[in-house]
């Protein structure tokens, strides 16, 4: 598509082309690009993202930015960049094995032919004993150690809703040291809900004023407007004249009344916002609130405040991640203001907010080098680059964009965050028990090479240290897969962003 196009989005579309609003006025959703939480009201010469959707009406937007070098693409650059840079691990064991077992092979070829010659061994009792050394050494034990436990491990994670790609993210995941996550959609529900409304006139009929706040929300497509009018009780009052006022609220006539429900701009404007609800609105504002308020021609009634409310397992998976001595960082494309308030809510100290893709990327690269091995939990396009850098990448597979979870090392598809600190303390296990297996493979290799050597040993033990010790190494594996599961109900206690009606 040639720069300069005209290019029209209806309501529900995405954004093809990075570009600049022509004509037009509507919500549009950047969370999967920007993280923003709210979608963002776009009016004639603001920019928009390939990638974004349109949310309530039509937009003409003018393409700026061809498609090799729009910001979707510029995207999966930085993917494939973080992708490339990563070295693979080389595991101990196939390492050892590369020595051990030519070695083993060797000495017992020395003991056949070097026996008779220099112990005046008979050749049939130099080629027994060659033969028993290689049972006893024959590595099936060591080299199904590692495969067994890897294997139980997936296993066990995929139990719980966490799907691993592959052994190595397993292992690693033992040695992560701070856990950064995105804000909307992954500690947050990424939704927008009614948080809180407040009458402004005492003795108001509060019940009639939910009512006509609902009538006016009702006959909006904005996401806000939705959210205010799913947070309150049906209303039967019936509003004529519906009117958009672009950017700043609704408008309609109930019993001959004119009515609005907009924002703090339009309240201004309107010269209706007194010192007392300029102070509220301040306060909801410095939590990360949207706020709408309804008023009528002779002053404001109340105000309603919307925001994108915490998933109900966010502060206790922070809580565990603590207890690990995982360091827990934020880092969104939202502003601070609401990164911050988020933060309050679930004990986070670090937060970075107003960061672009390339930015979340190098904030990972920070902490790898500041901190030590980094994982990167979250569900949007623009957390891409982050999860494919992160040393392990973890996508929400409930909610998360494809592009997030081809990015990711773990997928968690209950979108449960506690599943992060499960996978620490499984990957901890599984280190365990391997270097139980191979300690345990080695050594009754060991103690059976030393029982040949003072010629202690014959054929049948030989036997029972290989299928024994294979057999053990198995059985020892396998726990992993008894381990208990964390309880897949809801979490008691107090939810966050609970409605506090009057």
């Amino acid at each position: 598509m040639p720069l300069d196009a005209i290019v029209r989005v209806g309501p529900g579309e995405r954004v093809p082309m990075d570009g600049v609003v022509a004509e037009g006025t509507s919500a549009v959703d950047q969370a999967p690009v920007t993280g923003e939480s709210i979608p963002v009201d776009k009016v004639p010469g603001d920019m928009t993202f390939a990638g974004t959707i349109n949310v309530s009406s039509t937009l003409c937007i003018r393409v700026t930015a061809v498609s090799t070098n729009s910001t979707l693409a510029r995207i999966i650059v930085a993917v494939e960049q973080a992708q490339a840079s990563r070295a693979p691990t080389q595991r101990f064991v196939d390492r050892f094995a590369a020595v051990y077992t030519p070695s083993v092979f060797v000495l017992a070829l020395a003991v056949a032919l070097l026996g008779p010659w220099l112990l005046a061994w008979p050749w049939l009792t130099a080629i027994y004993k060659a033969l028993v050394l290689l049972v006893i050494a024959c590595p099936c034990a060591l080299v199904i150690s590692t495969p067994v436990t890897i294997v139980s491990g997936l296993a066990a994670a995929a139990r719980r809703g966490i799907l691993i790609k592959g052994g190595v993210h397993l292992e690693q995941a033992r040695l992560i040291k701070a856990v950064a996550f995105d804000k909307t959609g992954t500690l947050t529900e990424g939704k927008p809900r009614l948080v809180d409304w407040s009458p402004l006139e005492p003795a108001g009929d509060n019940a009639r004023i939910e009512r006509i706040a609902a009538a006016l929300a009702a006959h909006s497509d904005h996401p806000v407007a939705r959210a205010i009018a799913a947070g309150l009780s049906p209303s039967n009052i019936d509003a004529k004249g519906f009117t958009a006022l672009a950017g700043r609220g609704i408008q309609a006539q109930i019993d001959g009344e004119p009515y609005i429900l907009g924002n703090h701009r339009l309240i201004e404007d309107r010269g209706q916002c007194s010192s007392a609800l300029e102070a509220m609105l301040r306060s909801h504002e410095e939590a990360g609130h949207t706020v709408s308020v309804l008023a009528a021609e002779d002053g404001a009634l109340a105000l309603f405040a919307v925001a994108d409310t915490l998933k109900p397992t966010s502060r206790q998976a922070i809580a565990e991640l603590g207890s690990l001595g995982i360091r827990p960082v934020m880092l969104t494309g939202d502003n601070q203001v609401t990164a911050q308030a988020i933060a309050r809510e679930i004990g986070l100290a670090d937060v970075r907010g107003n960061l672009l893709p390339e930015e979340k990327l190098a904030a990972i690269k920070s902490l790898q080098s500041q901190v030590g091995p980094t994982a990167m939990a979250g569900d949007g396009i623009n957390d891409a680059p982050a999860l494919a850098q992160a040393d392990i990448g973890v996508a929400m597979g409930a909610a998360g964009t494809d592009i997030a979870m081809e990015a990711a090392d773990v997928v968690v598809m209950n979108d449960d965050l506690r599943c992060i600190a499960e996978t620490v303390r499984l990957s901890r296990k599984t280190h365990a028990v391997l270097w139980q297996n191979i300690c345990l493979a080695l050594g009754i290799k060991a103690v059976f090479l030393l029982l040949a050597i003072f010629d202690n040993a014959t054929m049948w033990m030989a036997v029972f240290a290989d299928m024994g010790a294979s057999l053990l190494v198995v059985a020892n594996g396998l726990r992993l897969l008894r381990a208990p599961q964390r309880p897949s109900g809801p979490l008691t206690g107090p939810m966050p962003g609970s409605l506090n009606s009057p």
